[in-house]
């Protein structure tokens, strides 16, 4: 199978679910989506971001982003992680995560950990997941892929900044700096001249010829 790079197809599943089973090109829909996986229930930097993910869920219904979740364990261990999660991030986690016991998702989005990375994610010769994300738009096509090792805690902040990047970018002819926030001003994409640009956007600044920076109109935002 062809390795998943930026602007692969997603692959589609049906797998079970804690909030029962689901097809996922159908889960989807005409949502973006976030995949994100853990090596097993009952860990604990998981514990931390599965809590931090359901207190951002607001965050990603705004972005008209679906988040699921996907762990090695059946769903009776999902059940009993889940109440974890909710008491020690007082949270209430709604959104689903996969039983994905016998790995075939994991190895279908080549999430899965070698001796060679992580021997302690590696149990009698059996791998476990490495924590992968997986930004999906409605085409069902990946945006953006990240591998955490086991050691650091994933950044969501950061992930909901990506996420808007991705989606400003698709409704307009821009890229973002480093460390851009929304509101602040863009770069004008390469492919637009810079007299095209003083047409589209209210101010356009020159640093170089090939960049150029942009505030865009409020209502773009």
């Amino acid at each position: 199978m062809a390795p998943l790079r930026l602007g692969s197809i997603a692959p589609d599943f049906t797998a079970e679910t804690t909030a029962g089973e689901i097809n996922f090109h159908e889960f989807i829909g005409d949502s973006w989506a976030v995949l994100f996986s853990h090596p097993a229930d009952f860990t604990p930097v998981c514990t931390t971001e599965l809590g931090e993910v359901a207190r951002l869920t607001p965050e990603f219904e705004k972005r008209n982003v679906k988040v699921i979740g996907l762990s090695t364990n059946d769903l009776h261990d999902h059940a009993e992680w889940v109440d974890d999660i909710n008491e020690v991030n007082n949270v209430n986690l709604k959104f689903p995560i996969i039983a994905d016991k016998d790995r075939e998702v994991a190895t279908l989005y080549d999430m899965l950990d070698s001796v060679e990375h992580d021997a302690s994610n590696v149990v009698n010769g059996i791998p476990f997941t490495v924590r992968s994300v997986f930004v999906i738009d409605p085409a069902k096509k990946i945006r953006l892929i990240l591998t955490y090792p086991a050691s650091c805690g994933r950044n969501f902040d950061e992930l909901i900044r990506s996420i808007d990047s991705l989606q400003l970018s698709d409704r307009q002819p821009i890229a973002t700096p480093a460390n851009w926030q929304p509101g602040q001003d863009v770069i004008v994409h390469v492919s637009v001249p810079t007299e095209k640009a003083k047409e589209i956007f209210p101010k356009v600044r020159e640093a170089k010829p090939y960049l150029r920076f942009a505030t865009l109109p409020e209502e773009s935002q």
